[in-house]
């Protein structure tokens, strides 16, 4: 019976010992070797190309050995390539002028409009080419931030004006859950 149970733990103890090896766990807590480069760099590349796929295409599809045969029968000659290039340049340049040229007739729309405005009224030229300082409140609007509460106050400070304000609810293509509201009609405030 002992010689039975001697037998069976150095058994145990032999499978054991081919279950973990000695080398994995001598290696746990050793420095990475510098001149390895850095070690999360090659757990990621065993990831990504592990070694069983050494002469097909990788899992990404970033590594292709057969890219050079790919590209070969696509495009046969280097000057097709020139060419489709070229070609490709070209329609990016036709795209640029074409968005210049569009850019211009709007700002040269935008200028004649201004010079009517200045003929007909010099006052509202003037006011509309104002350099205004977006972040600068008026004593009125000092004097309302003073008497809110201090979210409201902060937001409102943080709104730059000339801007859609922020907290505003945003447009949807759904109608509301209540439905229209046939009765409403805008609060008149007095000036």
């Amino acid at each position: 019976m002992a010689s039975t149970l001697l037998a069976w733990c150095s058994r145990s103890r032999a499978a054991a010992s081919h279950a973990v090896p000695a080398s994995h766990v001598r290696q746990y807590a050793k420095p990475a070797d510098p001149s390895q480069g850095d070690t999360r760099l090659l757990l990621i590349r065993r990831a990504l190309y592990p070694a069983n796929i050494r002469n097909r295409p990788s899992p990404t599809g970033t590594w292709r050995p057969d890219v050079r045969q790919t590209i070969q029968r696509a495009i046969p000659s280097v000057q097709a390539h020139h060419t489709i290039e070229r070609a490709w340049l070209l329609h990016r340049r036709h795209l640029r002028k074409r968005r210049e040229t569009e850019l211009a007739r709007k700002f040269e729309c935008m200028r004649r409009a201004m010079d009517e405005l200045k003929n007909i009224d010099s006052k509202l030229y003037m006011e509309a080419n104002k350099v205004e300082d977006p972040r600068a409140r008026s004593q009125v609007e000092m004097e309302m931030i003073k008497q809110m509460p201090a979210l409201e106050a902060r937001a409102f400070d943080a709104r730059i004006r000339g801007l859609f304000p922020r907290e505003m609810k945003i447009p949807a293509d759904t109608p509301s859950k209540t439905g229209w509201d046939y009765n409403w009609k805008p609060i008149e405030r007095p000036l």
